[in-house]
């Protein structure tokens, strides 16, 4: 099923020079947390290149300013959100409500300082807070 409401779903086309000077491992700040999940995020994208399918990076925005941070794009299909947070695990409204707009199989909130854990985030379908270690362990 293709998304019907391609409206709120914008393309993420340059990457500000914040995203190039990144460095893992230095202390930085909550914000630029966004960048470290965004590069991971991006990373999925190469799996077009290998002939996985047809992926695409984008953000969701809409008019009562509500967003999530990324969603990856699979043949066309929304398959998951994902909102970074450095230590929130309230689980953001926005997530719950984009999952249910565009159908995506997976909607997760990554948070950085949650500790990792032995599980499969994709085994899930309803939003999830997931710490960042585990669901980046998934994308190597």
């Amino acid at each position: 099923m293709k998304l019907s409401c391609q409206n709120i779903w914008k393309p993420i086309d340059r990457w500000p020079l914040s995203v190039v000077r990144v460095r893992l491992g230095k202390p930085r700040p909550a914000g630029s947390w966004q960048t470290t999940i965004s590069l991971g995020t991006w990373r999925n994208t190469v799996w077009t290149d290998l002939g996985l399918g047809d992926f695409e990076l984008r953000y969701l925005r809409d008019k009562q300013q509500r967003e999530v941070d990324f969603l990856v794009v699979r043949d066309g299909e929304p398959w998951f959100l994902v909102e970074a947070k450095h230590q929130n695990t309230r689980l953001s409204g926005a997530l719950d409500h984009f999952q249910r707009q565009t159908q995506a199989a997976h909607a997760f909130q990554v948070v950085e300082t949650l500790p990792f854990v032995h599980a499969d985030p994709y085994a899930h379908s309803t939003p999830r807070v997931v710490p960042a270690r585990t669901l980046l362990s998934q994308w190597l």
